[in-house]
């Protein structure tokens, strides 16, 4: 008998089972309310009207949209039509949005009305893209697309069978040589991420998840698919907002929401806590970024839930460690060692194993600063089309993190640095190659180093130090103005700093930009290098 695992398929089937007449979704952009076995008739017409666009086994399939209901049934039905799907961020440039389906290869972007107009221009633009599904509500699409809600209820097919092995999406991330570069993730990779997340979560069907954080990203996704196997239900507003998710939590008596720490911090500054019943929240999870303590605490009491962060990446589907409720209460009680591992990253989730090693690739003692280094059945199967970055990245059989830290004696990791050359402002990954590959092809500009600085706000915003040519003149606008057309708004430089031809950068013997130099004035005195 052929022993079988789980696949994303299975995530629904049982969440209709068990719970078919309970909300699945709740759609406060449309107004529209769904119970598990309507979602689940539903994902099966996609995925059948999938199947009659005459696309192979494998295809990938684009999605450009704000959070909603319909979003949330394409991350079933995509994989359920035997397809991959490749979820867009809308805060992308057009040309990197554009290098991304040229380079996966999107036959079909589904869109909503928000983004209909970059998705023309994509239209044009990509080789292989042939056609645009419009998600809003009803039939009448505009002119050039296939209507969403025709494409359910057109003719039943035949679905595919998937295996665990199968790709059921690719997730674009950031990369070191400029480009970004595709996380290919199975139906194993995030199935068994939805069971550590069910089990460290504690998820259970009486669970209503908030979706305020993007969709597109893969920490909401580690929601999606662990409140849906547990036949919890979904809430969903377009896009973050103090106001709208506040009174989302309360209207809907929300259980569970991932926010990143900038979000919590908009939105204890906003007031709209202020008296409101938020006595059915029982958990906040955040992520992408550690917590400053005096937020933590506020954040105690203006949600007045437990706390949760949970610590990952794209290419762990996403996530890795897990901080729980228990440290996060006893430490804001100052209670040892809880108070000291608020600073850390949490323990390896349940299902995952993570080590700090050295340079050598052997095991760092207790304390000692190395490379995490990541083990379990979510870690990525590898990059689309980079089979050298792969190599890299995959080594004997873990995944290399480019994350730097400590472990204390209970496995906690303390994120004290990055290997490699990446910002996260506001929860978003920004590499900095990306942003000097811009920066170098202004006419005026000679060499540049980019790098993150700390933001209360942010965590971390982008700075640039420029070494203008010479004779040339450069301002800090012109340079800002002139990298918009090429990169996404959230990594456009916030500071600038221009340099005459006589104030070369430092450099290494080999020439090497000293980046760490550059960048120490700035963290001097911050007990990380990391926002």
């Amino acid at each position: 008998m052929t022993q079988m695992e789980p696949t994303i398929s299975w995530v629904l089937d049982r969440a209709a089972l068990i719970n078919a007449d309970g909300e699945s979704t709740i759609d406060i952009g449309t107004g529209e309310r769904r119970t598990w076995a309507e979602t689940k008739e539903r994902v099966d017409g996609l995925a059948s009207g999938l199947l009659g666009l005459d696309l192979e086994p494998g295809s990938r399939v684009g999605v450009l949209m704000l959070n909603s209901a319909r979003h949330l049934e394409l991350w079933f039905g995509v994989p359920g039509a035997g397809m991959v799907l490749n979820d867009l961020n809308f805060r992308l440039a057009a040309e990197e949005l554009r290098f991304i389906c040229d380079d996966s290869q999107v036959r079909v972007l589904f869109v909503d009305e928000t983004f209909l107009l970059v998705a023309r221009q994509l239209l044009d633009a990509c080789e292989l893209l042939d056609q645009l599904v419009w998600t809003g509500v009803g039939t009448q699409a505009p002119e050039g697309t296939i209507a969403y809600e025709t494409l359910l209820a057109g003719p039943a097919r035949e679905l595919p069978v998937a295996t665990s092995d199968d790709l059921a999406a690719i997730f674009y991330t950031g990369g070191t040589t400029g480009l970004p570069k595709g996380a290919m993730l199975t139906h194993r990779n995030i199935t068994a991420n939805a069971l550590h997340m069910v089990v460290c979560a504690q998820i259970t069907h009486a669970d209503r998840y908030l979706h305020a954080a993007p969709q597109f990203h893969l920490a909401d996704g580690a929601m999606t698919f662990s409140t849906s196997w547990a036949g919890g239900s979904h809430v969903f507003i377009p896009a973050f907002d103090p106001s709208a998710t506040v009174s989302a939590l309360a209207s809907e008596k929300v259980t569970l929401t991932l926010l990143v720490p900038t979000m919590i911090t908009m939105t204890l500054a906003s007031g709209e806590l202020d008296d409101v019943d938020l006595d059915a929240m029982r958990l906040l999870i955040y992520g992408a970024s550690p917590m400053p303590a005096a937020v933590q605490r506020q954040a105690f009491e203006g949600f007045g839930c437990g706390m949760a962060q949970a610590y990952g990446m794209t290419e762990a589907s996403p996530v890795v460690t897990w901080l729980d409720e228990e440290t996060h209460a006893r430490g804001a009680a100052g209670e040892e060692p809880f108070a000291n591992r608020l600073r850390s990253a949490g323990a390896p989730i349940i299902g995952v194993r993570a080590e700090v090693r050295r340079s050598d690739g052997s095991p760092a003692p207790t304390g000692e600063a190395g490379e995490i280094y990541i083990q379990g059945p979510n870690i990525m199967a590898g990059y689309w089309n980079r089979p050298e970055e792969t190599a890299a990245a995959l080594v004997d059989g873990w995944y290399r993190s480019g994350d730097v830290a400590y472990a204390d004696s209970a496995g906690y990791l303390f994120v004290v640095d990055r290997a490699k050359d990446m910002i996260i402002s506001g929860g978003e990954n920004i590499y900095t190659s990306e942003v000097e590959n811009a920066v170098y092809t202004h006419p005026a500009v000679a060499e540049a180093a980019v790098f993150g600085i700390p933001s209360e706000e942010w965590g971390e915003t982008v700075h640039a130090e420029v070494v203008v040519k010479p004779g040339a003149e450069l301002t800090n606008d012109e340079l800002i103005a002139h990298c918009r057309d090429l990169i996404a708004g959230y990594k456009l430089p916030r500071s600038v700093a221009i340099r005459s031809e006589d104030d070369a950068l430092p450099k290494s013997g080999a020439g090497k930009i000293l980046k760490r130099d550059l960048r120490a004035p700035y963290w001097d005195g911050h007990d990380r290098s990391v926002g």
